[in-house]
């Protein structure tokens, strides 16, 4: 939901982000004087486990290496099967980019370390890195299995 003096409106999520070819001066939607004030979460996601990890030189405010979002359901608990998910990645390409290959491949299949490794090897499959950015091809397939497994990374 995005708020002004004029009033609101909606934008979806995938629409929100921007990239150079659509306008290079923003990386978002957002209008002048305009904030965003909500994000909304359709019901349909009620009781999904949420999964967010981010990779960064230092700690506190630095910018990800490599971030991974996800929403997944599975049928039997959160072993079982896989039946509704989203993953997108971020720090990857000019804007966050959802892994609908990825959501395909493993839905309806157990969550298991063959499905996160799948999922891992899909991801980065056809990633094409800019000169000093190959180190961000293990970061994200690691990622992306994580997401899937579900493991959290253990702090320091």
């Amino acid at each position: 939901m995005l708020r002004s003096r004029s009033g609101e409106r909606l934008v979806a999520a995938e629409d929100y982000f921007v990239g150079p070819a659509i306008d290079i001066t923003r990386m978002t939607v957002l209008r002048p004087g305009e904030l965003l004030t909500a994000i909304r979460i359709p019901a349909t996601w009620a009781g999904a486990q949420f999964y967010f990890e981010k990779v960064r030189d230092r700690q506190v405010w630095d910018f990800p290496l490599v971030n991974v979002a996800s929403a997944m359901k599975a049928e039997g608990g959160m072993s079982g099967t896989i039946t509704a998910v989203r993953i997108a990645v971020g720090a990857v390409a000019a804007t966050p980019l959802r892994l609908t290959a990825v959501e395909a491949a493993v839905a309806g299949k157990p969550r298991t370390e063959e499905t996160a490794d799948q999922a891992g090897r899909l991801a980065v499959d056809g990633a094409q890195p800019l000169r000093y950015n190959g180190y961000k091809i293990p970061l994200m397939r690691n990622l992306v299995k994580r997401a899937i497994r579900g493991q959290a990374a253990a702090t320091t």
